[in-house]
């Protein structure tokens, strides 16, 4: 306990908190901008079990946001979740840290998924997301969404419930289309960080049941300094919150 006793002199947690999030359980699924991040926070705020998902390789452009990686890790390309894991495993030789190289999908998200307490969104593209939102409402997993482009950020807990999932709020005709990219817009590390942490917060408070986990999506532009929250409530035509399907997690998004 002593490691970790600025985090348990905060009421908010104390020693009976930390035993919690030693036992507890998370995924992870990216390990780039944001998903390093959060892994940082929570490994080092000592959540007992990491599993971090992430099928790409660390390149020199990915340096600039994505904290757990260096120059070697990139020219040697190592596997993002390798290295993520072995940085992590250097700061808290305490906790469990499990990297999965792989594609995130219908295939394995299930497996993937099936024995933690919570699920971090930390990815890049909408059909990993849905995919997500789908087997954790078919689970009652609380998960975490979290994004970022140019200087803004957005995050948004979904809990078991009565509460919306990701189709409730997003629908996925809504993002048919082309969306900005970072490759297209850029996007900065202070934005990818400060988003991230509010992520990793909001999972501690998520692991420990505290009373004070925020509700609906909030937004945040770092460079003009908006913030704000925007309320969501459960679309009552919603084909995932009806039917909780193997036959529905295989429809294409």
């Amino acid at each position: 306990m002593h490691r970790y006793i600025r985090q348990t002199t905060f009421t908010g947690i104390g020693e009976a908190g930390q035993q919690i999030l030693g036992n507890s359980r998370v995924a992870i699924v990216g390990t780039g901008a944001l998903g390093t991040v959060s892994a940082n926070c929570l490994a080092r705020a000592g959540v007992g079990f990491l599993r971090l998902i992430d099928k790409d390789h660390v390149e020199r452009i990915n340096l600039h946001r994505q904290i757990l990686y260096t120059e070697t890790d990139a020219d040697n390309r190592v596997p993002k979740a390798v290295a993520a894991c072995a940085f992590l495993a250097r700061a808290n030789s305490d906790i469990q840290l499990e990297p999965v190289v792989a594609e995130f999908n219908a295939d394995n998200a299930e497996a993937l998924l099936k024995d933690v307490d919570l699920v971090l969104d930390a990815v890049d593209n909408w059909q990993a997301r849905f995919l997500a939102s789908e087997v954790c409402r078919k689970k009652s997993l609380p998960w975490i969404y979290c994004a970022a482009l140019g200087a803004e950020g957005m995050t948004m807990n979904f809990l078991p419930g009565d509460g919306p999932c990701l189709r409730c709020v997003v629908p996925h005709q809504a993002i048919t289309h082309a969306q900005p990219t970072c490759v297209a817009l850029g996007v900065i590390n202070m934005a990818t960080g400060a988003i991230a942490s509010m992520q990793a917060a909001e999972a501690v408070k998520i692991l420990l049941g505290s009373p004070h986990v925020r509700q609906g999506m909030f937004i945040a532009d770092f460079w003009h300094n908006r913030f704000k929250t925007i309320p969501f409530g459960r679309d009552p035509n919603c084909p995932v919150c009806s039917v909780f399907s193997k036959k529905h997690l295989e429809i294409p998004i």
